[in-house]
């Protein structure tokens, strides 16, 4: 949004990054070296519906297993390491006797279920963790806008002899034996969405072919490994603005690998865009180089940036004429209906603009034709609610926009607050739900006696105490309007009733 919200709180620091281990579990299979890999469920915190390896935060009871060739702190995070691959594949990387399939089963159930430690596990079948089995891979910090931040440590780890990896339900949806360029391919496609660290680990499992030569690489990432590049093609820079909490940050994707289209560049921070712009010269190594500055809609921190960026960069401005006709400056290119915008590149890339107004009246959505990955701006948010305001916002307009996005069917969705969707029918879905659950809730409090604006947020938002009032009520607003077109409420001079 670009007005000022009252009672709207500054921004909070980024959080701490928590301590945290990774295993790029591998093994020699028959067609070459291959590494286990998760797919998380959409129901966790961090890296939803991603791709990764087996891995998770430190624990205080880590700090009670004994390791073999490390002391503190470098034995917790062999500790956890050990524990998480136990946990989420069923493997035990330690040394002694190996104990037979029933035996390992119960007691990764005994410890998933807190019945038991993970040192008490080891000490009664007589194990021990040596560190020599865990050879450092590289140490990732969480970039500071996200939400949920982890310290994490990689380890690199051979699967022991006649050992099985498989999956339970849980955090992990589903798990499997992989050749990094099948991985990467699936990557490549939009497929399967990766954070960097996995995306450089993969790229090294690929150009070796014994585990030994890979340690190396994969310590030493380049500054290419860290860029943020969820699937081929669609790259982020996150970029601090005034925007709506929890939202800190408004992500300037980057789409294309030859031409590129640089989408909502909302920081008025020149210190953020030199961020960005820096980014975008570096891709002209590989070929790349900016064809336009991409505006999904007029909020201030979608379109911050986008005047310096152009000057910057000497691209144009494309935009819907109903954004254009709401910007400071002049648009260079009107985007309507069904354009396609086709980047060259190697490969190339067709995205396809949807005219998704609703938030806004001039918003568009991009949909890659052959990935099916769709960059969304405001239509739904990896972290928060997106505000619906009349009478800039249409609540009616908006569900319908969202159920078009869910029905073509797309794929990965990419929002520009917060981290990407990889389910986006199912993500959408449950925006839907969460809307019609709020409309309920408004309709409930509707009466033949007429109420205030004021008494029906009160109500409809009574579950979310935080919610700031302002934009309890706006969004009590865009429902009740609504309403009021499909014959349910009406407004008089005292409030709003039920017709």
């Amino acid at each position: 949004m670009s007005e000022a919200i009252p009672g709207m709180q500054e921004a909070p620091p980024p959080a701490e990054p928590k301590d945290a281990a990774v295993v790029v579990l591998v093994r020699m299979g028959p067609r070459g070296l291959e590494t286990f890999w998760l797919r998380r469920e959409r129901t966790v915190s961090f890296a939803a519906g991603f791709y990764a390896f087996p891995g998770g935060r430190v624990d205080a009871g880590d700090a009670e297993v004994p390791i073999e060739g490390a002391g503190p702190p470098d034995s917790r995070l062999v500790a956890a390491a050990a524990r998480e691959l136990f946990e989420e594949t069923g493997v035990l990387a330690a040394r002694g006797r190996t104990p037979d399939p029933a035996t390992l089963a119960s007691a990764r159930a005994a410890v998933l279920e807190g019945k038991e430690t993970f040192s008490a596990v080891l000490t009664r079948l007589g194990l021990q963790i040596d560190a020599l089995d865990f050879e450092p891979a590289g140490r990732w910090v969480t970039p500071p806008f996200m939400p949920t931040r982890f310290d994490a440590r990689f380890f690199l780890v051979e699967v022991p002899p006649g050992t099985r990896a498989e999956v339970w339900p849980g955090e992990a949806a589903e798990g499997s034996w992989v050749r990094p360029t099948d991985a990467l391919t699936l990557w490549q496609e939009g497929r399967a969405l990766l954070h960097p660290p996995n995306r450089h680990a993969l790229n090294v499992l690929s150009r070796v072919r014994r585990t030994v030569d890979a340690v190396a690489w994969l310590a030493s990432p380049t500054a290419a490994d860290t860029r943020i590049e969820f699937q081929r093609g669609v790259r982020l820079v996150a970029l601090r603005t005034p925007t709506l909490l929890p939202a800190t940050h408004t992500n300037a994707w980057i789409l294309g690998t030859g031409e590129l289209l640089i989408v909502d560049p909302g920081a008025p921070d020149p210190a953020e865009l030199d961020r960005l712009t820096s980014h975008i010269r570096a891709l002209a190594a590989e070929e790349c180089r900016p064809l336009a500055v991409l505006l999904t809609h007029h909020h201030l921190d979608h379109v911050g940036g986008a005047r310096a960026v152009s000057e910057q960069l000497g691209i144009p401005v494309w935009c819907h004429a109903r954004t254009a006709d709401r910007l400071p400056f002049r648009a260079d290119r009107l985007l309507e209906e069904g354009d396609e915008l086709v980047l060259a590149g190697a490969p190339g890339m067709r995205w396809r603009v949807l005219h998704t107004p609703g938030h806004a009246r001039g918003h568009i959505s991009l949909v890659d034709t052959a990935s099916r990955a769709a960059v969304v701006g405001d239509m739904v948010a990896g972290q928060g609610t997106i505000l619906i305001d009349p009478p800039e916002g249409d609540m009616a307009e908006y569900l319908r926009q969202l159920s078009r996005l869910r029905d073509l069917p797309v794929r990965a969705v990419y929002p520009a607050h917060g981290p990407p969707l990889p389910d986006g029918p199912s993500a959408l879905t449950a925006v839907m739900d969460h809307r019609a659950m709020r409309e309920r809730r408004v309709q409930a409090s509707l009466s033949t006696m007429a109420r205030s604006l004021e008494q029906l947020s009160a109500d409809a938002y009574a579950d979310t105490p935080t919610a700031l009032p302002y934009l309890a009520e706006r969004s009590t607003l865009a429902i009740l309007e609504k309403l009021r077109g499909e014959g349910v409420a009406r407004e008089t001079a005292d409030g709003w009733a039920l017709v």
